[in-house]
This record gives C-alpha cells, sequence and structure tokens, in this order.
C-alpha cells in the first residue's frame, strides 16, 4: 500500500498537460482555483468544472494547496470575521464535491524565499539557493528595511555589504524582483507587481511587525477555532503547512518552524481535522529540525506530504538537492509515512494513504526548452516521483518481508 501519487497542477495555464500526468504514473493531482482572490468563497460552480476536467483523464483532485488564507485573517483586521465565513463556506462546498484535503499556510508576507532560481549544480542541472548572505543583502542594502541592523551579527552584515557592492544595478533589481513577485506570483501574493512593489512589500512587513508573534498567534488559534469544527463536520482534512524556511527573516513572526509550534497550533483546537502537510525541504532547513521526530509525534496528523531534498551551504544557506541526493535521508521518513499507513489500515480508517507530491525538482534536460514557474520543472519532478516510488517500493516489500 503505497502513498498516494500526487502532482501540483497549475491549472489549463500550466504548460503540462493532465494528459501528460496520467502517463508517468500520477494519481492525483494537487491544484487551487488560482483565479480566485483570498477572502473570496469558492462556489461550486468553480469547483466542479476543475473536478470534472481532473477526472475526464481518469485522476482525482487529491489535495487543495491551497485554500489562501487572506492577510485579513492573518492580521485580524477589516474583513476577518466575513473572510472566515468565507473560508467555512468554501470549506462545505469542496467537501460537497468530494474534495477533502486542504493544505493552507500561515505565513506573514512572503509563502517562501530564495535568493536564487537558476543555481547550477555540479552535474549541470538548475535548481533553487537560499543563500543567508545574499538575503541579508537584500534587507539590508536594497530594501534599506528599518533596523534591519539589529537582526544580522557584525560578520553577516560585512559579508552582506560585500555582496551588494558586488552587484550592478540590474542584478540588484532582479534580486528582489525575483524574491517579492517571481517567487510569490503564481500563489496569491500580498504584493501587486506594480513599480512601487518595493514600498508595498515594506508596508506589509510593516503591518506584521506592528502585530508581533504574540498577536499572530492569537489570530491563528481564532481562525482554527472557528473552521476547524466546520472541517470536522464535513470530513476534511487541514494541513497547516510550515514556515519555508522555518527561521526568522525580515523581522516577520514564524510560527509553524519546530515541534513546539506544532504542538502548540494543535493545541488550539484538538482535533484529527487540525493537520499537517510534512514538507521535508522546508522543515529541514533548520537545522536543529528532526524530521522523524516530527513523524513520531504528529504522524497522525500528517495528512499530505512534500518531500524533497536539499544540501547545506555556510550559516542557514542551502540549495535544492536531487530527491534523494541531499542531505536528508529520505529511507527512514519513507518508511515512518508508509507504516503510519499500516497503522490507519489496521486501525479501520477511512482514507488511508497519505498523498505526496515530488516538492519541486531540478531543471534537467528538455526542461530549460520548457516555461514552468519556479521549483516545477516536468522532467526534474518526474525523476524525483520515479526515484521515491522506486524507494518506497523496496521499503514495502522489506516490510512485508519482515511481517
Amino acid at each position: 500500500m503505497l502513498l498516494e501519487k500526487t502532482w501540483r497542477w497549475f491549472g489549463t495555464n500550466d504548460t503540462i498537460g493532465l494528459s501528460d500526468l496520467k502517463q508517468i504514473g500520477v494519481e492525483g493531482i494537487v491544484t487551487s482555483l488560482h483565479h480566485i482572490k483570498p477572502g473570496v468563497v469558492w462556489h461550486v460552480d468553480d469547483i466542479l468544472p476543475v473536478k470534472k476536467m481532473i477526472e475526464k483523464e481518469g485522476l482525482r483532485w487529491s489535495v487543495v494547496e491551497s485554500l489562501p488564507v487572506s492577510d485579513d485573517i492573518k492580521l485580524g483586521t477589516g474583513n476577518r470575521d466575513k473572510h472566515i465565513e468565507n473560508y467555512k463556506t468554501s470549506l462545505i462546498n469542496l467537501a460537497q464535491c468530494g474534495v477533502k484535503t486542504i493544505c493552507y499556510n500561515f505565513m506573514p508576507v512572503l509563502d517562501w524565499v530564495r535568493t536564487d532560481l537558476h543555481y547550477r549544480d555540479n552535474d549541470g542541472t538548475e535548481t533553487m539557493l537560499f543563500d543567508y548572505h545574499t538575503f541579508a543583502a537584500f534587507d539590508l542594502f536594497i530594501l534599506k528595511r528599518e533596523d534591519a541592523t539589529g537582526d544580522y551579527p557584525e560578520n553577516i552584515i560585512r559579508k552582506a555589504n560585500e555582496i551588494y557592492k558586488s552587484m550592478n544595478d540590474e542584478e540588484k533589481e532582479e534580486l528582489a524582483y525575483n524574491i517579492i513577485i517571481v517567487t510569490q506570483g503564481f500563489i496569491n501574493s500580498a504584493v501587486e507587481d506594480t513599480n512601487d512593489y518595493k514600498e508595498l512589500f515594506l508596508r506589509a512587513i510593516e503591518q506584521y511587525k506592528k502585530l508581533g508573534t504574540g498577536k499572530f498567534r492569537e489570530n491563528l488559534s481564532f481562525f482554527l477555532k472557528e473552521v476547524v469544527p466546520v472541517a470536522g463536520n464535513y470530513g476534511i482534512r487541514l494541513c497547516i503547512h510550515p514556515d519555508d524556511p522555518p527561521f526568522p527573516l525580515l523581522g516577520l513572526p514564524r510560527i509553524a518552524s519546530t515541534i513546539e509550534d506544532f504542538e502548540q497550533i494543535f493545541s488550539y483546537y484538538n482535533s484529527p481535522a487540525n493537520g499537517l502537510t510534512f514538507c521535508t525541504g522546508s522543515l529541514a532547513a533548520r537545522k536543529d529540525n528532526d524530521l522523524l521526530q516530527f513523524i513520531e509525534k504528529f504522524a497522525d496528523r500528517i495528512h499530505f506530504a512534500h518531500l524533497r531534498n536539499l544540501r547545506f551551504l555556510n550559516d542557514y544557506s542551502f540549495y535544492e538537492s536531487g530527491h534523494l541526493d541531499g542531505d536528508i535521508d529520505m529511507y527512514p521518513i519513507v518508511k515512518l509515512l508508509l507504516k503510519e499507513q499500516y497503522r490507519r489500515k489496521n486501525e479501520g480508517c477511512e482514507d488511508i494513504r497519505i498523498p505526496f507530491r515530488p516538492d519541486h525538482g531540478k531543471k534537467m534536460l528538455d526542461d530549460f526548452r520548457r516555461k514552468s514557474n519556479p521549483g516545477y520543472p516536468l522532467i526534474g519532478r518526474m525523476k524525483g516521483l520515479s526515484e521515491i516510488r522506486g524507494l518506497e517500493t523496496a521499503i514495502e516489500r522489506i516490510l512485508k518481508d519482515v511481517d
């Protein structure tokens, strides 16, 4: 009983078609209604055409990624109550359409951060890099965020200044644009692509900085106490995505980064419907996170898995390596996930298979001639899917032989 093989698909604008995915062994689709803004209701008439399009190819809509949480909800301002009611309605409509695993995040301003979207690995493939010194150069000298110097030690500031001075104006603009616009542009960005995008970004940061970590946690607690009961009543599995990366950036609150964070999140409303998207690449970017401990502690809350790998560089820096080629040992992770599925089967649970997707991928071969969102090439992800499929097939055989 292998994990459910899923694939993130960006709708009809995606250069990869649903029929292509069926050919490579994908069983389920992970997608969203990308044209609907956060806070707006997803109506049945919006959901069903996408579901039928997926099912026409013999696939199923396995996971919504994401049903976005609006800034009003995260900040606890303006239209919060209305947006929460709309969120509940969207959940009910999705459940009535038979789509019941919902991934979301509660990250402020930025959903994920990389400093180089075209980092070349030694084998000639292209991947993505987070370089902490370069990010500090962006924060300190390009964005010029107020009081940013207090967030970095002196040695990091010196290195960041050297990097900044080595860059020409075009490189500085490209770095800022990639961080603020390109990486966020296909996931309901908080900042519009306008001439004053850096100014808008600074304003968004300031809103959350004024809010503070304590109040931000309270806002997540309020949200979960409102929506989890609805999810539970309709058989929905909500699964929060960890911070990416899971350490402080830009003075923004980080509340989904550690085991202690998730213990707190699950305590806000104790229900199986209040679950986790287990993202190996996000969680592992913080070296003191023990991924096996995460699974052992929260196995029954893992409703969705993102499997990818990384290699650490200096300080907090890392790049995304091949799915089995990196500093994360994927074997025991996949083994524990499979064991959790067997536990669910033995206890008579419904929907026992955990959907996983090969998260991100390295550009290779024909990927260089295809258009794709950052981190989402066809062949690189297909390679990752095949590698993980082979790994789990071998693990399952070992587990059966032991039994």
